[in-house]
């Protein structure tokens, strides 16, 4: 890996970070710099430094939808974990969002606040941020419907913020223009609807999470689902269909439990991930001639559909 200067004090960067304390798989190599900044100006100057020295920089939320490679990542890479904090307005159902806030306390809050429209993000396992850049979907709802902007910042330009609004996001299923272009979502806007029942609003909030938890495989690390569904069918279907179930290369293997899940067993490679993905994608194409494209986020590893 490349070097660079010593960073200032006050940016909290670490050298040789295991990232696979930090991704949901729980794979993933170190990473030559890392910090987790606890405000936004320590985000806008960590990526003005990275800058300076010319690196890298990457950001990664609660590191879900990610595989890491095993060799770990060059430059700088920082986990906005720490970015939490949302304000509700009971009366019009506006929140505004820190990135780092997690998506599932989030429609917990809402619910409370009688505010419709998050039940179904109870048990996506990522952050704000994350959510606008996929735009995560579950139980029938999704981001964008919810979703009024965000504001961003390029890492070229680390100073000067500005919003993205719904309609110029290009959302679509499990996308959004975020993923194709070099911007660090800061926080989010949504639009809910306000004057709803708080008990009723958090009795389906938590029949979501009692469904997703009782037909997923929440007890392993895993990145929750890989492929997209390529409708009118569904990826969990055709993986099960051809008898996949249980399949492993490594510690790494289709989950018995949802056929749309690679769980870690227990000192699973971010390789051995890789190849799973790859032959459970070719067994599918072989048998139906579907692609199946994931949604998990490649660092540091070749991409492939």
């Amino acid at each position: 890996m490349s070097s660079a200067a010593p960073p200032p004090a006050p940016l909290g960067l670490r050298r040789g970070v295991a990232l696979a304390d930090y991704t949901t798989w729980r794979v993933g190599g170190p990473a030559q710099w890392f910090a987790e900044p606890d405000c936004s100006a320590q985000l806008q100057a960590l990526l003005q430094w990275a800058r300076a020295e010319g690196l890298a920089a990457r950001v990664i939320g609660a590191g879900s939808n990610l595989l890491v490679s095993d060799a770990g990542l060059e430059g700088l890479t920082i986990c906005n974990r720490h970015l939490q904090g949302a304000a509700l307005d009971g009366s019009s159902g506006l929140i505004e969002a820190h990135a780092g806030e997690p998506i599932p306390s989030l429609a917990r809050r809402a619910a409370r606040a009688g505010l419709s429209g998050l039940e179904w993000a109870v048990g996506i396992p990522g952050t704000v941020g994350g959510a606008a850049v996929m735009n995560a979907g579950a139980q029938g709802g999704c981001t964008a419907e919810v979703l009024e902007s965000v504001t961003v910042i390029d890492p070229q330009r680390p100073d000067q913020p500005f919003q993205i609004s719904n309609q110029e996001l290009n959302f679509a299923y499990r996308h959004s223009r975020l993923q194709h272009e070099e911007l660090v979502v800061l926080t989010a806007r949504f639009r809910l609807e306000a004057g709803h029942d708080p008990a009723e609003l958090s009795r389906r909030t938590s029949a979501n999470l009692h469904s997703r938890t009782s037909t997923q495989p929440y007890q392993q690390p895993s990145c929750g689902s890989v492929f997209r569904n390529p409708e009118p069918h569904k990826a969990g279907q055709l993986i099960e269909g051809l008898g996949l179930k249980g399949l492993n290369i490594g510690g790494a293997q289709v989950s018995p439990i949802h056929a749309n899940f690679i769980v870690n067993t227990g000192g699973a490679t971010a390789s051995e991930i890789d190849h799973l993905i790859a032959q459970v994608q070719q067994q599918v194409r072989g048998a139906h001639g579907i692609s199946l494209h994931t949604e998990v986020k490649r660092l540091g590893l070749s991409s492939t559909t």
